[in-house]
Parts: structure tokens; C-alpha cells; sequence
């Protein structure tokens, strides 16, 4: 009797900035009984509880950034620079965020020097060359570009699949075109400017 043929990987992979700031902004305040806030923590941990009833995969991770500090802000250290610091009730947060997740049994994976998107992206990337298939959920936009032939992305409020379809609504563009609207649009929530192109000066005819 031979073996079955081996299921190819579905991996599911979650922005945990995503989740976090959506929780903590959705929520009013709550506390533990020590006073710690975990407002996030809790809309957290219901937001990976109903992913883990609901999910198809058979493969799940959890990916957070590590800090501010990225090689992206070595190259161009306006980069985010305008974005103000996490809200003070929130700060305690995040650690307890992430053994929420190794309580849940979900690989938590961070990186220093790097973007929770940028791991997101290598795996999404990885396991499409490995025969398989992802779904990110997320609603970044900038998370787009990725999608495509086994790549999917997943609106986690809205619980609507976001495909190619809806990414040219939004862009005007198919998927492998989104980096080159964003290049040229900038990205205000990034601070990256918009890339202005001066005309070259036509030729004296007269």
C-alpha cells in the first residue's frame, strides 16, 4: 500500500502589528488586576482564537516587527521618522502580546533590522516556489504587490479575500505593478515622498 500524496503546504501568515493596533484602537480600556493594561492583548488573543477555529491551513505563524529601528531607516532615516511613539498604555503590551501567541501554540517570529512585511513576503515568496500556497491576513496595501498565483490576502475585520481584482480596484493596477504606483505616489503614512520627475528640456528648434 503505498502513501498518500503528501498535502502541499497552505501557509497562513498573520501581521501582528495589524492585529495589535487594530485591537488596542477598537477596544475601550481594560486592565488586569494588577492595573496592567490589556485591552489589545484580549482583542488580540479573540482575534487568533477565531483564526485558529476558522483557518484552512496546515501551516500558522505570527509575524511582529522587532522595533522601529530597521535597515530601511539606515538608508533613509526619514523613513517613519514622523510617526509618534506607541501610546503609553499600550507599551506593556506587547511582550504580553507575544506570549499570548506562544501560549496559543502559534510560532511568533520577529526579526531585528527588519519589517514584520519583509519576513512576510520571504515566506509568502518561499513557499509559492516550494509548490504551495499563503494567505496573508492583513489589509496593508502594502502587502499587495504580493499577491497573485498562490498568494491570497485576507482582510481580517472584513473577513473578505483580497485578490487580484481587488487590488487593481484599489490601485488601478494589477499586482506586479503596485510597487511602481507606489514608488511614484510615495507614501505618506511611510513619510517616503512623491517622486517628482522633472521633464527634460526640449531641444532649441529656432
Amino acid at each position: 500500500m503505498t502513501d498518500p500524496t503528501p498535502q502541499a503546504p497552505h501557509l497562513v501568515l498573520v501581521d501582528g502589528s495589524g492585529f495589535i493596533f487594530r485591537a488596542f484602537h477598537a477596544l475601550p480600556p481594560m486592565t488586569s488586576p494588577d492595573g496592567v493594561p490589556v485591552n489589545a492583548v484580549y482583542g488580540f488573543a479573540t482575534m487568533l482564537a477565531r483564526l485558529l477555529r476558522e483557518h484552512a491551513g496546515t501551516h500558522l505563524a505570527v509575524l511582529f516587527d522587532a522595533s522601529r529601528q530597521t535597515f530601511r531607516s539606515e538608508i533613509y532615516p526619514q523613513y517613519k521618522a514622523h510617526r509618534p511613539e506607541p501610546p503609553e498604555d499600550l507599551r506593556p503590551q506587547f511582550s504580553l502580546i507575544r506570549d499570548a501567541t506562544q501560549a496559543f501554540g502559534v510560532p511568533g517570529i520577529e526579526l531585528p533590522g527588519w519589517e514584520a512585511d519583509d519576513l512576510i513576503a520571504s515566506y509568502a515568496v518561499a513557499v509559492r516556489a516550494a509548490g504551495g500556497t499563503c494567505t496573508i491576513v492583513s489589509s496593508d496595501k502594502d502587502l499587495m504587490q504580493l499577491v497573485g498565483p498562490g498568494v491570497c490576502m485576507l482582510d481580517p475585520i472584513r473577513q473578505t479575500p483580497i485578490g487580484p481584482a481587488e487590488v487593481e480596484a484599489k490601485f488601478g493596477v494589477p499586482p506586479e505593478k503596485v510597487i511602481d504606483v507606489q514608488a511614484l505616489m510615495g507614501d505618506p503614512t511611510d513619510n517616503v515622498p512623491v517622486c517628482r520627475v522633472s521633464a527634460p528640456k526640449p531641444p532649441q528648434l529656432w
